[in-house]
Parts: structure tokens; sequence; C-alpha cells
């Protein structure tokens, strides 16, 4: 017996893990509601990305583009949480001249952060200013990170203070750094209502990665007001939560298009700051990234959820909103 609500599967629509079987059973889920949909698409007319996270170095990289070679796994964008300025500069020319290649997009985190900082106030309960610049000279080595990199060549720099962002735009409408430049907001920054991400597009950000815990709700409350692709977690770190919503990437794309899918793990060491001491796990860690992205996209396809994906080489983010550059701030 079909659930009264629930019109019957088609061939050619996306389906609902387990729906024929609990519709013939009588417990279908209710039918989605057409407003709780995305309005929006990157400009490519796409909705959905990858991304692979923790990509900490030029061998970390060739990892990740050996194995989704081999496993087939479409890559737009790469990123890496321990810092430009754990990179040497032939490093970063390695891994921009090798993501060049694949035309994937590489983003690298910028500055000195608070979490390893000599402030004490990260290591409380309470976690205090987390991943912020503290001070002038935090700001500075953001700032002298981001023209580092882009020098080199990289297209994308990840930030985690919202000041850092605000100077890295400027910089940006100024010419001092390149205008194609794109800006990504980092997940540890944790922007969680509708508003804040808004504050957010508006300072200049590009990408918002946003907690892997916000409910299904609360991506189409941001939806109402923001158009900013969102970044998010299929599968989190354990220090982020280590929430795995695989089940849920076809609804997910469905309610916070255009969103990138980030291929995290959980259970696995933490790497950052990366060196050689890590290099076993950060290789190890590197390649299952790319095998759970292989499964989340074998999902989509199942449930006949897996089109809408933007074509591979695409990075812009399709026209904004930003806070006006006043004289002041030009």
């Amino acid at each position: 017996m079909t659930h009264a609500s629930t019109p019957a599967p088609t061939p050619e629509g996306p389906r609902r893990p387990g729906e024929p079987a609990l519709a013939a059973l009588g417990l279908a889920a209710p039918a989605g509601h057409p407003t709780d949909s995305s309005p929006h698409s990157f400009p490519d007319g796409g909705t959905w990305r990858t991304e692979i996270p923790s990509v900490e170095g030029p061998e970390a990289l060739g990892a990740v583009l050996k194995e989704a070679s081999r496993l087939d796994v479409p890559v737009h964008r790469v990123s890496q949480g321990s810092g430009v300025w754990m990179l040497s500069d032939a490093e970063i020319t390695e891994m921009v001249e090798a993501s060049a290649e694949r035309d994937i997009e590489l983003c690298l985190f910028t500055g000195p952060r608070g979490t390893w900082d000599t402030g004490a106030s990260t290591r409380t309960a309470s976690g205090g200013a987390g991943l912020r610049a503290r001070g002038h000279d935090a700001l500075a080595g953001c700032v002298e990170d981001a023209l580092r990199a882009t020098e080199l060549g990289v297209p994308s720099l990840l930030v985690a203070d919202e000041g850092v962002l605000w100077t890295l735009h400027r910089m940006r409408e100024r010419g001092l750094l390149p205008d194609d430049t794109t800006l990504k907001v980092s997940a540890l920054v944790g922007p969680v209502n509708p508003a804040s991400v808004a504050v957010y597009e508006h300072l200049g950000a590009d990408s918002v990665n946003v907690p892997s815990d916000l409910t299904l709700t609360h991506f189409t409350e941001i939806r109402r007001v923001s158009r900013v692709p969102l970044d998010l977690y299929v599968e989190a770190p354990d220090d982020l939560g280590g929430y795995v919503r695989m089940y849920e990437a076809a609804e997910l794309i469905r309610r916070a298009a255009p969103l990138y899918l980030k291929f995290g793990l959980s259970k696995a060491p933490g790497i950052y700051p990366y060196g050689g001491h890590l290099r076993d796990t950060a290789l190890d860690t590197a390649r299952e990234r790319v095998r759970r992205g292989r499964l989340v996209l074998d999902l989509l396809a199942r449930h006949r959820a897996d089109g809408g994906m933007s074509p591979l080489g695409s990075r812009r983010p399709g026209p904004l909103t930003r806070f006006p550059l006043t004289p002041e701030y030009r």
C-alpha cells in the first residue's frame, strides 16, 4: 500500500533512501515541499561541486589525484588546513601546477591562528577566541600569506577571521590581490543562522563552510536570505563532531544549493600543523577521503540524484551581495 501523500517514484526522478520498500509498508515519508528547495545555483547552472579537504602538501595532493583517477571521483576543489606559512615556495608552486593541470581549485589557509598562538583562551573550556587572528601582527601574517600565495598562483584562500576576510576582500577590490581570487570561510568559524551567513557574504566570502550539524530546515532558512555557495562536510572530522550524513546528500543538495560536498573523515588523527612526522597518516587519510567521496557519489547515483554537478574546472561563485566600500574603506 502506497502512502496517499507520496506520489509513486518515477524511473527518471530522484528517490529517497528505502523509499519503495517503506512505501509498500505504508511508511513512506511525506512529500518534500517545493518551498524547501533552494532557488539558487552556481553560475554554470550546477547545484553541487566536490571538495577534498586536508590536502596538506604536494605529496598528499599527488595521492589524492592518483586515487581520484583510480576511483573516477570528480574533484572541483582541494583545500589545506595547516596554512600557507607551513609550505615552501617550491611546495606551493608544485601544488599550483599539479592542480592547474587537472583544472582543480587549490585553496590554502592563511596566516597565524589563535589555536597555535601564545594566548591561552583557546585552551579553556569555552574555546575563547578560537581560530581568529590575535592582534595586528596576526592580521599582518594573514595578509603576508595571502600576498605570497597569490603571487605564486594560488587562486583561493581560506580564512578563519571576519577581519581577515574583510581586509582581503578590500585588497581584492583595490587590485592588491588578483580580482578573481576566491575567499573561503573556514568550518571552524561556524556561522549557524541566516543572518550570520549573510554577514560573511557581505564581508567578501565567496564560499562559507557551515557546521555539519545544521538541520535541513536551517539550510532552507539560510537560502531565503543568501545565495553564497556553502561548503559542508558530508562526513566531518571528529573535532567538528564526526557526523556522517551520506544518506542525506541528495536532500542537502536540494535544500542548500549551491553546495560543495566535502569528503572528510571521522575517526582519524589530527594532522594540523602538518609535517613529515605525520606523512603516513596524511597520505593514508587523503586516499580514504577520496574513497569516501566515491561512496557518496555512488549513493547519489543509486538514488537517481547525481545530476546537477557543476562541470569540472568550475570555481566562480556567481554574483554575490557585498557591503559597499565607502571612501574610508577603499
